[in-house]
């Protein structure tokens, strides 16, 4: 192992990959799974209402509604260095809504204008945010290259209002076992922003037996569960997409790869009475209420969670329902 070659990092133009910002990167970016990239990267959760909306002069173009807070999300975009004609437009932007979340995606900040969002950021109330972010692109080798958004600038005491955003609903109207569960996964988020791997730590704790993660494809997520009353826990590859069976098929056809690839069995589970399908590792003999053993579950779920996401989510990219030949196909029911 100590002896294993290491690929090299490298990178890759933008150029390369979207041409132009409207057709290329704004559509790339308005795809559920990639907003969700960018939304996990704030630590929000977003949902597109509209591209190219009229806003004042100008069209923005992205914008979203924050879930939780139905608070504006507005995302303009550029491919190039900022430059003072996309600071107006975000200026005009808040000047005609009431309030908003400003997010300037570019593919580099000047130290100027990171530091007139900085400014910006100083001057105004909660009700307006500013965040500078860039975008960058990555490969190994021969690898499918793979985007990075890198935060420049941020609003004031943005962690902790974050946080406090996440506990908007007052205890009061929470159960004990919703704290509890709201607090378990507080708890794993940490361990995942701490071991900085592709699964990201950023998003709020939700007080449900359950989270769910991204892994780069829509219909295709990753699930943390405890299951306190069987004394488990569970990290699992969820495939809700409209072709669920076909992909679960395809997948299970190298069954063998992929599991020497993770490095020991999986759990296929087709659930033939349901639409989707999971591919999961289950820990049992673990009591979730004790929370001196957190840690150690903690860091189980956060190792199986990557795992599953290095495993898969290059596989996942390419999966085609077509490839599903009928003969393949199990009988219905």
């Amino acid at each position: 192992m100590e002896n294993s070659p290491l690929g090299r990092l490298e990178s890759v133009d933008l150029r390369d990959v979207w041409t132009t910002e409207d057709r290329g990167f704004t559509s790339w970016l308005a795809r559920p799974e990639n907003l969700g990239m960018l939304a996990e990267t704030l630590g929000v959760e977003l949902k597109l209402e509209a591209r190219e909306q009229p806003v004042g002069p100008y069209r923005a173009d992205l914008l979203c509604k924050q879930i939780g807070s139905d608070a504006w999300v507005l995302i303009e975009n550029q491919l190039e260095r900022t430059d003072h004609t996309h600071l107006g437009q975000l200026l005009t932007y808040a000047a005609d809504l009431e309030a908003v979340t400003i997010i300037w995606i570019a593919a580099s900040f000047s130290d100027k204008h990171s530091a007139a969002l900085d400014w910006l950021n100083r001057i105004t109330d909660d009700d307006f945010r500013f965040f500078g972010i860039e975008i960058e692109l990555w490969r190994i080798g021969s690898s499918p290259r793979a985007p990075k958004f890198n935060v420049v600038s941020k609003p004031n005491d943005w962690s902790r209002s974050l946080a406090r955003s996440a506990r908007a609903v007052e205890d009061a109207e929470l159960s004990e076992t919703q704290r509890w569960q709201r607090k378990y996964w507080d708890a794993l988020h940490k361990v995942l922003s701490t071991l900085g791997g592709p699964v990201a730590g950023n998003k709020a704790p939700q007080p449900e037996n359950w989270m769910e993660y991204s892994v780069g494809r829509t219909g295709f997520s990753l699930h943390a569960t405890v299951k306190q009353r069987e004394k488990q826990i569970q990290a699992a590859l969820y495939i809700e997409a409209d072709d669920a069976k076909a992909f679960f098929g395809l997948l299970e056809r190298d069954k063998e790869a992929i599991e020497s690839d993770f490095g020991q069995s999986l759990d296929w589970q087709r659930l033939p009475q349901k639409q989707a399908s999971r591919i999961a590792l289950t820990r049992d003999e673990v009591d979730p209420a004790e929370e001196k053993d957190w840690i150690r579950q903690h860091h189980w779920l956060a190792d199986k969670l990557n795992a599953l996401h290095r495993v898969f989510s290059l596989r996942i990219e390419n999966l085609d329902a077509a490839d599903w030949r009928g003969d393949d196909r199990e009988p219905e029911g």
